[in-house]
C-alpha cells in the first residue's frame, strides 16, 4: 500500500492511535516499536478494541487478519503519513525550541493566536519523533495555524523533525544547558537547536527573534527574520509579571522574569498575525500555567513554587535570581537532581548548590544521587525524595520547588496536608 492510499484511509478514519489503551472506534493503530515495548503484539487487540486498520512491520503468519496493513517500518511510515497530511493541508506552521520555556512559549501563542484563528498546536510535550507526527495528524480541515513544539537531546534531531513538520516560521526560545550529554556541550545544544535555523533559511522560510539573545541574532543573519515587537515593558515582578503593550496594562499569571521573554515572543507572532491588542490582553491574562510549571500554590497559608516539571542548570539559575528577588520572608529551597549532563553532571550541580548558598534563603534542601555528592557548607543533603520526606517538617514560608521531571518533586506537595 502506498502512501496516497493509506492516507485517504486515514482522512476516512477516526484518527491515530499507538495505545491500545486508547483506541477510538474507526481508528487506525500503529504498532510502534520501543525499548521495552512491541506494538506489533497489540495490533489484533487494537482492532478488536474499534481500529480499523492496524499498521505494522511484523507479521505473525498464524496470525495474519485482512486489517492488518504491513510496511518496512511502522515509525517511518507514521512520519511520512504526517508530512504528507501537512504538504496536503497546506497551513502556516510555527514551529518552536529551545533548551528551557518551550511549552509556556507554545501554549501562549496558542492562547493569542486562536482568538481570531482556528489553531492546533502539540498537545503537552509531544514533540519528539512520535509526538510530532502525532501533532500533525491531529490537525484537520478546519486548522488554520497549527503549532508544533520540537524537543530535542541529541544532533540532527531537529533538522528530522523540521523535514516531517515544514515550518514557515521558527523560533528558539534560548540556548541552555540542556540534555548536554547527548549534545555534547553546550556547543552541541546551539548547534543543535540551530538546526530549525538551517531549514528556514534553506526554504526561505521567517524566524522570529529575540535581539537580545546575540546568537539568535547572529545565527539568523542571512534568513528572513522578525524581530520581537518593540512596545512591550516590564512593569512588575512580584511575583506575577505585568506588563504594557502599547500602554495597555497586562497582568498575567505568570511569575519569574524568565518568562518575560515568552510574553514577548507570544505578543510577537500575534501581532504579526494581525491580533489586536485587546485580543492579546485578554488570551495573556486568562492564561494559568499548570502541570508543575511554575505554579504558585497555597497549602494552610504557606505559599508554593511549584516547577517541578524539569530543570537544567540554566533553568534551576532562572528561578533561584526569581526566587530571590521576590519579597516575601523565610524563603526555602528544595532542589532536586538535574538529569542528562553527562560528564559535567558533578560540576554543573556543584555550582547550583554554591550559587544557592550565595543567595538569602532560609533553608536549603539537595535532593538527590547527583546532589548528595556535592560539598556544601549550606545546606541540607538528601540521597533520595524518600530520606529527605521522612526528615522534612514544613513551616510556615515560601517555598521553591525545583527539580528534572524524573524527581517528580510534585510529591512534596503531600508533605504540607
Amino acid at each position: 500500500m502506498n502512501i496516497s492510499e493509506l492516507y485517504q484511509l486515514f482522512i476516512a478514519s477516526s484518527g491515530i492511535a499507538t495505545d491500545t489503551r486508547k483506541i477510538k472506534n474507526n481508528s487506525i493503530f500503529f504498532a510502534l516499536k520501543g525499548a521495552n515495548f512491541n506494538g506489533n503484539e497489540f495490533a489484533l487487540k487494537a482492532i478488536e478494541s474499534g481500529a480499523t486498520y492496524a499498521v505494522v512491520d511484523e507479521v505473525d503468519s498464524t496470525k495474519k487478519h485482512s486489517k492488518l496493513i504491513q510496511v518496512k517500518d511502522v515509525l517511518t511510515t507514521l512520519q511520512t503519513l504526517a508530512n504528507y497530511h501537512r504538504k496536503k493541508l497546506n497551513i502556516p506552521v510555527i514551529a518552536l525550541t529551545g533548551s528551557n520555556g518551550k511549552t509556556t512559549t507554545k501554549e501562549l501563542i496558542n492562547c493569542v493566536l486562536s482568538t481570531q484563528y482556528t489553531t492546533t498546536a502539540t498537545v503537552g510535550n509531544f514533540n519528539n519523533h512520535i509526538g510530532v507526527p502525532l501533532t500533525l495528524l491531529s490537525f484537520s480541515d478546519k486548522t488554520e495555524i497549527g503549532i508544533v513544539e520540537m524537543g530535542a537531546n541529541h544532533q540532527k534531531e531537529i533538522e528530522l523533525l523540521c523535514s516531517i513538520a515544514e515550518p514557515n516560521f521558527g523560533y528558539i526560545t534560548n540556548f541552555g544547558k540542556a540534555h548536554l550529554e547527548g549534545f555534547g556541550g553546550v556547543e552541541g545544544v546551539i548547534k543543535g537547536k540551530s538546526e530549525i535555523y538551517t531549514y528556514l533559511q534553506k526554504n526561505e522560510k521567517t524566524a522570529f527573534v529575540n535581539p537580545e539573545d546575540h546568537i539568535q541574532v547572529s545565527k539568523t543573519e542571512n534568513i528572513t527574520s522578525i524581530n520581537f515587537y518593540e512596545n512591550i515593558t516590564l512593569l512588575d515582578s512580584n511575583p506575577f509579571l505585568e506588563i504594557a503593550l502599547d500602554k495597555t496594562r497586562i497582568k498575567t499569571n505568570l511569575i519569574g522574569t524568565y518568562n518575560f521573554s515568552n510574553i514577548k515572543a507570544a505578543i510577537t507572532i500575534g501581532k504579526h498575525f494581525k491580533i489586536t491588542t485587546e485580543q492579546i490582553k485578554s488570551a495573556i491574562e486568562n492564561y494559568t500555567p499548570d502541570n508543575n510549571r511554575s505554579q504558585i500554590i497555597e497549602k494552610k497559608g504557606t505559599k508554593i513554587i511549584l516547577d517541578a516539571y524539569n530543570a537544567n542548570p540554566t533553568s534551576m539559575k532562572a528561578a533561584l535570581d526569581n526566587f530571590s528577588r521576590m519579597s516575601s520572608a523565610n524563603k526555602v529551597v528544595i532542589l532536586g537532581d538535574m538529569f542528562e549532563l553527562g560528564v559535567d553532571s558533578e560540576k554543573e550541580h556543584q555550582d547550583i548548590v554554591e550559587y544557592a548558598q550565595s543567595l538569602d534563603f532560609e533553608q536549603l534542601h539537595f535532593i538527590g544521587e547527583h546532589f548528595s555528592k556535592v560539598k556544601t557548607s549550606k545546606g541540607n543533603l538528601h540521597t533520595s525524595f524518600e530520606a529527605f520526606s521522612k526528615s522534612f517538617e514544613p513551616t510556615p514560608c515560601t517555598y521553591l520547588i525545583k527539580g528534572s521531571r524524573g524527581m517528580a518533586l510534585e510529591r512534596t506537595l503531600a508533605l504540607f496536608d
